[in-house]
């Protein structure tokens, strides 16, 4: 009798455990509420593609060493209402481009001659970030890089 009353009460605290542990591990594995994740989403802003013009840059090596030059087509996705403020300081981004770009390795391919999209891109940013202010340029786009 003594075994039989030990063995229900095993199943018995077996069972709330494993539903307890069930239960947490939903509440923590469960997505966030529909409502508290829209409150938190930032208002839809509409934007709009500004055009940096070409881009000539050096083309920089790892060791620092000039191996071309490359034309680069930008765009920067920025807010509808801030395009006419970031045309009229694209001189300063330009220039924030130009003072980065033979100090910024983007050689790629066998024969370092190509240049690194990537690295460019980032470039751009932080020249964007530097030049316009931090957040106003969303993205800068390269819709084309021709070496020279």
């Amino acid at each position: 009798m003594k075994k039989l009353l030990v063995l229900i009460l095993l199943l018995v605290l077996g069972a709330g455990i494993g539903a307890g542990a069930a239960y947490g591990l939903a509440r923590v594995m469960a997505p966030p509420p529909a409502a508290a994740s829209h409150a938190a989403k930032p208002a839809d802003v509409e934007t709009v593609f500004v055009s940096a013009g070409t881009i000539l840059v050096p083309i920089v090596t790892g060791d620092g060493s000039l191996s071309g030059y490359a034309n680069f087509d930008v765009q920067l996705e920025v807010e509808e209402e801030k395009s006419a403020e970031v045309t009229a300081r694209m001189p300063l981004l330009l220039h924030g481009i130009n003072l980065r770009a033979y100090r910024t390795p983007m050689a790629a391919g066998k024969q370092k001659i190509l240049p690194d999209l990537d690295v460019f891109s980032r470039m751009v940013m932080n020249a964007a970030t530097e030049a316009l202010g931090k957040g106003v340029v969303k993205r800068a786009v390269v819709m084309s890089a021709k070496p020279v």
